[in-house]
């Protein structure tokens, strides 16, 4: 079996990879874009695809000279080695070609916002949005800001896979720290809310313009002051299902109603794709976005600079390297486990 996998995977990269140079392929952008994410996809599995193929190889070979009468601890040691490695190699491929999320190569909408704990709470929120950017950043994707006001934020990150890493992020972030605010030195536990959604473009989401009832008012600042003298904050109402977005960040009643509408279409489109997933089955629990949102899954202890993912048990002793954005190592453990817990259920439906 594992021998026919590597095989249909050869082939399929051998045809992206031809896909990729090809200059009738590379002049449409819709077919040039899909190209390279097959070519992501799969280079993976055809790294592990190749590497099995040597191990094999050096098995076989090994083998052999054993066969021929040679007793070489030498040739016992790459025998055994590479046995174990093709094991090890084999369950690779399998997670590798794990059927993945169809939303992993899109753009993303973060929000943000405070929760449990007051001010200290909107003061995390921040903390944690400039965590989150600076990742996109490290991961050379790019953040687009469009909404931030007190203890709120939300912003666009883009770059092909967005989706696959940020999804993780989605949750109840809890901090342990003394606030700014606290005279006597004790430690509080705040927390922040964010939320991960897929950017949903126009072939996702369907929406009737006489389905909207948009309201203009005028922009306002901390303490209710108005911040300009013209109506160009909006606010977007979706009635079938009582979605409400506000926005009131650019000068432009044009500008604040396109970002309004990227936020309402995203939050429609993960809607769909929860009620879509609920469908196919009652019992499973929902992925980012939906009820886990509220569930505790990373904490961030000030006192002893550690941080702890609870979905995957990973605790790492460098608070301010995570709080600058370093939080690969968690991304990674999350990403395994979801291969995982993929390749699992596919197993059991097969």
């Amino acid at each position: 079996m594992i021998q026919s996998l590597v095989e249909q995977i050869e082939a399929r990269f051998a045809e992206v990879s031809a896909a990729v140079v090809d200059p009738e392929v590379i002049g449409d952008r819709n077919r040039y874009a899909q190209a390279g994410r097959d070519y992501r996809r799969l280079e993976p599995a055809a790294r592990f695809a190749e590497e099995w193929r040597r191990a094999v190889d050096d098995a076989a070979g090994a083998q052999e000279m054993l066969d021929e009468g040679a007793d070489d601890a030498e040739v016992r040691d790459l025998l055994a080695s590479s046995r174990a490695r093709i094991t090890e190699l084999e369950e690779e491929i399998r997670l590798a070609m794990v059927e993945s999320d169809p939303n992993d190569d899109k753009n993303v909408i973060v929000e943000i916002q405070g929760g449990a704990g007051g001010e200290e709470a909107g003061l995390w929120a921040g903390d944690v949005h400039r965590m989150l950017t600076r990742y996109a950043e490290r991961r050379g994707f790019t953040p687009e800001q469009l909404e931030a006001s007190e203890g709120k934020y939300t912003f666009a990150i883009k770059g092909d896979g967005a989706f696959s890493v940020f999804k993780y992020e989605g949750g109840t972030h809890r901090v342990q720290r003394v606030p700014v605010t606290e005279s006597q030195g004790r430690i509080h536990t705040s927390t922040a809310t964010v939320a991960v959604l897929p950017e949903a473009e126009d072939v996702d989401v369907h929406i009737d313009q006489n389905d909207l009832q948009i309201d203009v008012y005028r922009s306002s600042g901390p303490g209710g002051q108005s911040v300009n003298t013209t109506d160009s904050a909006v606010r977007i109402t979706h009635r079938p299902s009582g979605v409400v977005v506000s926005m009131q960040d650019e000068k432009s009643q044009l500008q604040n109603r396109e970002k309004a509408l990227r936020v309402l279409r995203a939050r429609l489109y993960e809607r769909a794709v929860a009620e879509q997933q609920a469908e196919l089955a009652a019992d499973r629990r929902s992925q980012v976005g939906t009820g886990d949102r509220a569930e505790k899954i990373r904490t961030y202890n000030y006192p002893e600079r550690r941080v702890t993912d609870h979905r995957v048990k990973v605790t790492v002793h460098d608070l301010d390297g995570v709080l600058e954005g370093a939080l690969e190592e968690f991304t990674a453990a999350l990403e395994a486990d979801e291969r995982r817990r993929r390749l699992e259920a596919q197993a059991t439906q097969a």
